[in-house]
């Protein structure tokens, strides 16, 4: 029996969505990107210091859905905190919402809209491992 081309791509385009729907939802690499919950920061459920020794301190939080992360920057150098994956930058696009944080300076996140971890890195300086740390949203 020979398959015609428009059976073909709807099998393609079934395949495809299975594969989504069965990937993963650690975003620090894989799954659908975790939205925003709204246009802006929600309240605060975690704080990550970038200290004067150029290292994020917890590198590792865990929030609520709809809380938002504050970033303190406590280094004497502006940092750009961004979502993984780099330079994508598309898992979480409410930690793209910090920008760049001047020293001495206090940004939120926006709030997140849905559950999974988001990775994030400084954009600056991405292989840093000193910079990267990781958002649960429960």
């Amino acid at each position: 029996m020979r398959l015609d081309i428009p059976v073909w791509r709807g099998a393609l385009l079934a395949l495809a969505v299975g594969l989504l729907a069965c990937s993963d939802s650690d975003n620090g690499g894989g799954g659908s990107p975790i939205a925003p919950s709204g246009s802006g920061p929600g309240p605060s459920g975690a704080t990550i210091t970038i200290g004067a020794n150029n290292t994020v301190s917890p590198s590792q939080v865990t929030i609520s859905v709809g809380q938002s992360v504050t970033f303190v920057n406590s280094h004497s150098a502006p940092h750009e905190i961004a979502s993984d994956p780099h330079p994508a930058h598309g898992n979480c696009p409410s930690i793209n919402a910090l920008s760049t944080i001047a020293a001495g300076q206090t940004r939120l996140t926006n709030s997140f809209g849905g559950t999974g971890t988001c990775g994030f890195h400084d954009h600056g300086d991405p292989d840093n491992a000193a910079l990267k740390g990781t958002i649960r949203i429960q």
